[in-house]
């Protein structure tokens, strides 16, 4: 028992003087940095003031893009589709609606929900008030309701609501109850006073919501309209027929609508047969003796004339600033072609007749889609905006394609009269480009504190002259201009700490500066050498490394060949070397050029499948897929040694991975083969070589001979995935590679050895040398391990162990699931866990060097990725614990331990709204309103229409551009119920009675939040009807002086001032006549009172005498 106790005892002071291994409380996954647009992108946004767009998904996800490689991701907590996406403009807010009826609103500037809202019923129509906290929300009911959101972060609900019940009442409608609202569209030049509500049904109402009252009624009859086809007959210039014909709108469904008119007179409705209505929404059309529906009020167009036709789905108006009539424009059309034909965007460029009698299309372009359609939205242009861009129209295709097509090119297109015209995308340049070109490898490293690196690679983006903000063809520059980097913090630093290297199918390689959460490119490096052609040299990036010390890049191809790049500043060197396996040549290069590929390899005509430089750079390790390793030196840029296939029959080999050994004696040496394979030195190289068969080699690294004749052989079939080195002593601070730099050899016996390697930026490799003789000048190889990761099982050993070819390892696990990449981390200068991510998607993290599962996680739940095939060789990790994934066309950085900041967030943070701009548009805004009242002129911000999809209402800036002040008058209109008498009624025609409905009684109205209960508004209401009726007879009340507005719509009547005094005077008799009746009525429920207590007390003298036996 004793004995038992002490090794226990002995076991545990073992693992505590290795170091601790991460524990729950050390992590915290994050992701850092977020590029590209996802997969799942479903629903565009745009806030033209502060030029921000925003892409809402179907997992939950809202990406929004600035300018400047400004880019954030925000995350829901519920993962359901966005159904709605709308800017609150130029306020830094964003409003999104999920198809579980969530409305949330995001403060940009914190990158979090201010505040959400759980609707009851099913969210149908959505749209914003412009320059407002407004809201409008339409429900499958056919309620149009009123949101407000408050500066303290609030989200109301305003008691304005309006049921399609009290519209069709007011207008003397008789349609179907429950009518969902499939469109709400504040109506421009109208300073938000008037809505247009569109039904399923095909009933559109103009509603004035200061009024309270209808100002026009569409849709709803048997139409006399001009029945046409804009087909794009032979003639450019198309007039509709004259036939008129009568066409029934019972079963006539909208499926879209837009203004289509800068001043919202005209307005474009389509329908699920694929029809096109214009209607007008003058006032002043349907006055008395016109009929609601007659040819004059509306316009019918179709894109097609074949009899079965794909719904309208989106529809969106430009305005044609050229033309003097604000009808004229261009409107954009997703569906209503025939079925079956390809999927375009057809635009019509469309010209009314004065007085808006005749609609003619004198232009038609079909916008060819890569991709099935997912959204589209219209930028301003110019003028509208102030911004030195063109109008653009952005569509969003799946998978997760953005494509551009610009103002100058649709003009030009539509311009063409002869015949219909096909136009081409331009495609969004990503950030970091991941499918176009496709990117097949990537290395994140982090370079040394010392900051040395920061000027050679300043030279190199300098001669590249590589730019951050991409150009259209035709020198067009993109519209995102929005958010701010954190640019004083880069300047203090004024260094790069962190790179990110992307190898790419094309056989070109680009550079990042990753120290910062705004990634910016350094360069790219191209993978032909000016006039030297070798074969094979633009084959797809197979691998490479990065040496943080020498800032030395390799890059491996399918074609065997393998670029060596100096990122050093040394750019005005002028040889290059092409080596092969027989023969070498030197070429001179021009001077000056920003040429920094030194030389290239070409040893075997065989996939080059890992790359690994030494710990100072001095040496390459090159594994290739025909089981062979070469060993390069970088000072001479010759091959030290090309080794035959270390297993046979040959096996691709998947990594090759450094040691540095030193011990006591001065030598290591193997005790299956003593002396045979090492010089007599105190420092000595190996090379750990894993081959796909499972086999584990140790070689010399010089001369490259095998250590041991007997290979570790892993006894069971299974898939390697990598090999790591674990140190006994941590990494010196500042290094990305997992190996340790170690003590190299001054003297080299063999000649190949450089001692120095001194470079233009003061970077040499006696500094590296001196790092790693203060920290394992007494270093052993029994301090260090050696993690073998496969498929199903990971396994640690000694390393002195895997050097003599032991199979038995120190500790070994099983895995549940199939894994597919392995890293490890460190804290506190120390190795103490490893990221495992399977092929399910799964992440497990465990400690070092037990192999204890500390924390499960997932990409689905981090990312809301699912995981695809080759995704690994994409994934990369530095020793802190950051992670790079890329997954289709998106690029994240993820953190895993809570005390690494590696970016210094949230002060490095770029912000998403621009205060400044923001104060400078208001006050813009303001004066643009100003000038209107007194010359009529029109704002600075246009009036851009956007359309409505699958029930998706997109709105117009305001014609009006006024500011937030400007829409004071609705705060007053918003707050009381423009229908009162709202009780619904019952059977019972004498408790009817005692209800008076009909009389309003006026109190101070108090809004309901969010977090107001139904039992408080039951408490405000309680209290007499008789207190209510007498509205406080017995006590001196002082007339209250109301507004016209509350005037109107208290009475909501039109007529002089003998009829409103005749309705006062009838409304007073009808006030008295119910307090008689209820008078009476109470006297008489005394009197039954009265009787049914005296039956009551007579019942229980009955009562008292009888037994229980007896009931």
């Amino acid at each position: 028992m004793f004995a038992k106790r002490l090794l226990q005892k002995a076991t545990h002071h073992s693992q505590n003087n290795v170091h601790r291994g991460v524990t729950l409380a050390d992590l915290d996954l994050q992701i850092a940095i977020h590029y590209g647009i996802p997969s799942t992108a479903s629903v565009l946004a745009f806030d033209p003031i502060q030029s921000l767009l925003a892409i809402g998904t179907l997992d939950g996800r809202i990406k929004v893009i600035g300018g400047d490689n400004i880019e954030a991701l925000l995350i829901s907590p519920k993962q359901f589709p966005f159904k709605y996406l709308e800017f609150l403009q130029n306020q830094g807010l964003l409003v999104s609606i999920s198809n579980d009826n969530d409305i949330q609103v995001w403060n940009l500037e914190s990158r979090c929900i201010a505040s959400s809202l759980q609707w009851e019923s099913n969210i149908t129509a959505f749209s914003v008030i412009y320059a407002s906290h407004f809201m409008y929300i339409g429900d499958e009911y056919g309620t149009m309701s009123v949101l407000k959101y408050q500066a303290e972060g609030e989200l109301l609900q305003l008691p304005y609501h309006i049921s399609v019940d009290h519209l069709t009442e007011a207008a003397a409608l008789s349609i179907p109850s429950h009518q969902p609202i499939v469109g709400v569209l504040p109506q421009p030049c109208s300073s938000g006073q008037r809505v247009l509500i569109a039904y399923a049904s095909g009933l559109l109402i103009l509603w004035d919501v200061v009024k309270a009252r209808i100002i026009v009624v569409r849709g709803d009859k048997v139409l006399q309209l001009k029945d046409g086809v804009v087909d794009f007959p032979n003639e450019a210039h198309t007039d509709l027929p004259g036939d008129a014909s009568e066409q029934h709108l019972e079963e006539k469904e909208i499926s879209a609508l837009c203004w289509a008119s800068s001043s919202g007179s005209i307005l474009a409705v389509g329908y699920i047969d694929g029809d096109i209505l214009f209607w007008k929404t003058s006032s002043a059309s349907t006055g008395k003796g016109k009929q609601a529906g007659s040819c004059n009020e509306v316009a019918k167009l179709q894109l097609s004339s074949a009899e079965r036709r794909l719904p309208v789905i989106v529809l969106h108006w430009s305005a044609n600033s050229k033309s003097h009539n604000d009808c004229d424009g261009q409107l954009f059309i997703y569906g209503g072609s025939e079925i079956g034909s390809e999927e375009v965007i057809t635009v019509l460029s469309l010209e009314w007749s004065t007085g808006a009698e005749t609609l003619r299309c004198v232009g038609r372009v079909d916008l060819t889609l890569n991709g099935s359609f997912a959204d589209m939205i219209f930028l301003p242009t110019a003028a509208t905006t102030g911004n030195n861009h063109a109008a653009a129209l952005f569509v969003l295709t799946n998978p997760g394609q953005l494509h551009f097509f610009d103002d100058a090119r649709l003009s030009a297109s539509l311009s063409q009269k002869e015949k219909r015209m096909s136009v081409s995308a331009v495609e969004f340049p990503m950030v970091v480009p991941t499918a176009n070109p496709y990117m097949t490898v990537a290395k994140l490293s982090n370079l040394p504190s010392d900051g040395k690196s920061y000027n050679a690679l300043s030279k190199i983006a300098s001669l590249m002259k590589s730019g951050p903000t991409p150009i259209l063809v035709g020198a067009t520059r993109w519209p995102f201009t929005g958010g701010i980097a954190n640019r004083s913090l880069c300047a203090e630093e004024n260094r790069v700490e962190r790179v990110y290297v992307a190898g790419y199918q094309d056989g070109s390689v680009q550079i990042w500066d990753a120290t910062y959460p705004v990634l910016s490119l350094i360069c790219v490096l191209e993978s032909e050498v000016n006039g030297v052609k070798v074969a094979g040299s633009s084959a797809s990036v197979s691998n490479i490394d990065f040496c943080s010390l020498t800032l030395r890049l390799a890059v491996g191809n399918e074609c065997g060949l393998v670029h060596i790049y100096n990122l050093n500043g040394s750019l005005d060197e002028t040889s290059f070397h092409f080596v092969m396996e027989t023969k070498r040549e030197v070429h001179n290069l021009p001077q000056g050029k920003g040429q920094c590929c030194q030389a290239i390899f070409g040893l075997l005509n065989s996939p080059v499948q890992a790359l690994q430089f030494t710990s100072c750079g001095a040496k390459l390790a090159v594994g290739y897929n025909c089981g062979r390793v070469a060993v390069l030196d970088m000072k001479s840029l010759s091959v030290l040694c090309l080794t035959d296939c270390v297993s046979a029959p040959s096996s691709p080999i998947i990594s090759v991975t450094w040691k540095a050994f030193m011990n006591s004696n001065g030598n290591v040496r193997s005790p299956k083969k003593p002396g045979s394979n090492f010089p007599d030195n105190s420092v000595e190289e190996l090379i750990f070589v894993l081959s796909k068969d499972a086999k584990v080699y140790a070689i010399n690294g010089v001369t490259g001979t095998m250590v041991s004749s007997r290979p570790v052989h892993l006894k069971e079939e299974s898939t390697v995935i990598s090999l790591h080195v674990i140190e006994g002593n941590a990494a010196p601070s500042g290094l990305s590679n997992k190996k340790k730099p170690q003590q190299l050899p001054k003297d080299d016996t063999s000649g190949n050895e450089p001692s120095q390697d001194t470079t233009s930026t003061g970077i040499d490799h006696n500094e590296a040398e001196h790092h790693s003789s203060a920290s394992h000048s007494g270093e052993s190889s029994k301090d260090s391990m050696v993690l073998l990761c496969c498929k199903d099982t990971v396994r640690l050993y000694h390393t002195k162990s895997l050097v003599q070819g032991e199979k038995k390892c120190m500790s070994k696990i099983k895995l549940a699931k199939p894994c597919c990449w392995m890293t490890t981390f460190k804290k506190d200068e120390r190795v103490c866990g490893l990221t495992l991510l399977y092929q399910t998607g799964d992440i497990e993290i465990r400690s070092l060097p037990d192999l204890e599962l500390v924390k499960e996680s997932s990409l689905r739940s981090i990312l809301r990725w699912s995981f695809k095939a080759n995704m690994e060789k994409t994934i990369s990790s530095t020793d802190n614990g950051l992670i790079s994934l890329v997954n289709g066309c998106e690029l994240a950085f993820i953190s895993l331990l809570a005390c690494e900041n590696n970016f210094r967030i949230p002060e490095s943070l770029p912000s998403l709204h621009d205060n400044v701009l923001a104060a400078a548009a208001e006050a813009a805004i303001t004066f643009s309103s100003n000038q209107k009242k007194k010359q009529g002129a029109p704002g600075i911000l246009g009036g851009i229409v956007k359309g409505l999809k699958g029930g998706k209402v997109n709105h117009t800036n305001d014609g009006t551009s006024a500011s937030k002040s400007y829409y004071s008058h609705l705060e007053g209109a918003f707050s009381r119920n423009p229908f009162p008498d709202s009780s619904p009624i019952t059977d019972n025609q004498e408790v009817v009675e005692l209800n008076i409905d009909d009389i309003e009684i006026d109190e101070p109205v108090t809004l309901a939040s969010t977090s107001t209960s139904r039992p408080q508004r039951n408490q405000r209401e309680k209290g007499s009807e008789r207190e209510k009726l007498l509205d406080g007879a017995g006590a001196e009340i002082t007339p209250r002086l109301r507004t016209p507005e509350e005037i109107m719509a208290t009475y909501r009547k039109a007529g002089d001032a003998s009829s409103v005094a005749g309705q006062a005077r009838n409304k007073l008799l009808e006030r008295q006549e119910k307090l008689e009746r209820i008078s009476k009525r109470t006297e008489e429920l005394q009197s039954g009172a009265e009787d049914f207590a005296s039956l009551a007390n007579e019942l229980v003298k009955a009562m008292e005498n009888r037994k229980w036996y007896h009931i």
